[in-house]
């Protein structure tokens, strides 16, 4: 007997059978009922709300030989000649591959012709918004007016990209992003039918997984029940099935971050991808790890966790700030991204984790808030003095000591921007995380600061074309940039200097002003 996915197994036959789209179901079923049926109907909503299941029971149900409550039997000739497949007056066409105006055409053609057994033909046209401007077009007149026995049922998750001439066409309805109990509620009920033994925790984190998807649910569940066969399936057999670390796991990467310890992080980071973790669910999980934190920091409303995991929550909620949590979940966030155009995966993760546990963005920052409290602080609880002139004299020494502080940091920012001996490390770094393209054309060269803003780096023994091509690339730029920001604390822009270049110029100069002087010299060299 050929094997049927679960979501296709378990897709809804009526409307009562759908889940968390009650607003929906209820006004299709009344239109039904008292027969104020639409001839255009837009289901909008993310992947797998059920908006091709509710398209397939609308058309159904409209065409029933014996509906109930505006439902379908799914008993009678017609529906059983739907579910299976066989009736030809409803159509389902997937606009993703079929979206040129001859498709269109088609349909136009066939709209003319009444239905062979049902009462209305139905068309429904899934992803509807790849159709072609020129496919929209050919829609636009029979959409507006079709024949009484034909009806359109459109599904889509991105409305906006419609023209609004279709949109105004059609009945809107918007489709809801199912909540973790919904799903659950379906998941219980497919593994009850399917005699699959599943754990409380398991299915809430298949639930979670699922991101408000049914059928995404029900895949990762088919997924489990492949791999597992009878046997129970729980927590830690979904985490390892999936790619998913252990909390412990991720909490062992998210403590050294939050301490400011890139080596400890990066030592767990190491020992997670060892273990053959999937790098785009680790970071996934040490986002939502570390927005867990802070929703503990403001609400303390977690759910998923056990009692210990959520000790250690707490506890690390109150070793850092609520700024800093944000700006370690936009980090985080931006390294997400970073991996996405990158080949270098595993690479770009490591220099972000370093980055984000080492404490370069508040160096010298901290220090001055710090100072800066305590400032507040004296003038908080000073007396009030009614001499004027020692009031005078007191805001005079706070003024002193704020531009000391200033003074401080500013002195420590031009000293970090003076500093050259901060090239060999740069060269050092480039080795150390495999950017070995980069380094093997730099390992010879000198840094030169030539001015505020500029840092010239000079090649002795002259560069290549094809090298000069491969530094000059945009990402090679950016990088040599974010490490000698990270070592001198300043953005700096970088200029190549080939050293034979440099030669030839300063004996083209000299040559030029001996012509424009008209002066006989003669250069000797020695």
């Amino acid at each position: 007997m050929e094997y049927t996915a679960l979501y296709r197994k378990f897709r809804p036959l009526t409307f009562s059978e759908m889940v968390g789209q009650s607003h929906i179901t209820k006004t299709l079923k009344n239109q039904i009922i008292s027969g104020r049926i639409g001839h255009a109907y837009l289901f909008n909503g993310g992947r797998g709300t059920g908006k091709t299941s509710a398209a397939k029971i609308l058309a159904r149900a409209i065409n029933c030989l014996n509906p109930i409550d505006g439902e379908p039997c799914n008993e009678c000739r017609i529906c059983k000649a739907m579910l299976d497949g066989s009736l030809t007056d409803v159509v389902e066409m997937d606009a993703a591959s079929n979206n040129s105006v001859e498709d269109i055409r088609i349909i136009r053609d066939e709209v003319n012709f009444l239905p062979t057994l049902a009462k209305y033909r139905v068309y429904i046209i899934d992803e509807v918004h790849m159709l072609s401007v020129g496919a929209f077009n050919a829609l636009l007149k029979t959409l507006e007016e079709p024949p009484p026995h034909v009806k359109f049922i459109l599904a889509t998750t991105e409305p906006q990209k419609l023209p609004a001439t279709i949109l105004s066409r059609c009945q809107r309805f918007d489709f809801k992003r199912l909540s973790n109990e919904d799903i659950i509620k379906c998941l219980e009920y497919v593994c009850k039918e399917s005699k699959i033994k599943i754990t409380q925790g398991a299915l809430k984190i298949i639930a979670t997984l699922s991101e408000g998807a049914a059928r995404d649910a029900l895949s990762i569940l088919e997924r489990c029940m492949q791999e597992e066969g009878k046997e129970e399936i729980n927590e830690d057999k979904v985490k390892q099935l999936i790619g998913i670390p252990k909390i412990k796991s991720v909490n062992e990467i998210v403590e050294p971050i939050i301490e400011y310890n890139p080596e400890k992080a990066l030592q767990a980071l190491e020992k997670v991808l060892a273990d053959g973790k999937d790098l785009n669910n680790l970071l996934w999980e040490i986002i939502k790890y570390t927005k867990d934190i802070l929703v503990c920091k403001t609400s303390e409303n977690l759910e998923i966790y056990s009692k210990e995991e959520l000790e250690q929550i707490k506890k690390l909620s109150t070793q850092i700030s609520k700024e800093r949590l944000i700006s370690l979940i936009y980090a985080l966030s931006e390294i997400e991204n970073n991996i996405k155009a990158s080949s270098q995966k595993e690479i770009i993760l490591q220099v972000g984790i370093i980055k984000i546990s080492t404490n370069i963005e508040y160096d010298g920052i901290e220090e001055l808030k710090l100072k800066i409290q305590q400032l507040e602080q004296k003038i908080n609880s000073g007396k009030i003095i009614s001499n004027k002139s020692e009031e005078n004299l007191k805001q005079k020494d706070i003024a002193k000591e704020t531009k000391e502080v200033k003074n401080q940091t500013q002195k420590k920012d031009i000293s970090n921007l003076k500093s050259e001996q901060y090239w060999p490390e740069v060269i050092n770094k480039l080795k150390q995380t495999g950017k070995m393209v980069l380094y093997s054309n730099l390992v010879n060269t000198k840094a030169k600061q030539k001015d505020d803003l500029t840092i010239e780096i000079i090649f002795p023994n002259g560069i290549t074309k094809f090298g000069k091509s491969i530094l000059e690339k945009p990402e090679n730029i950016k990088e040599l940039t974010k490490l000698i920001f990270e070592e001198c604390g300043q953005q700096m822009h970088i200029k190549y200097t080939d050293i034979e270049d440099y030669e030839q110029k300063q004996e083209n100069s000299i040559e030029n002003m001996v012509k424009q002087l008209d002066v006989p010299i003669n250069i000797i060299e020695e």
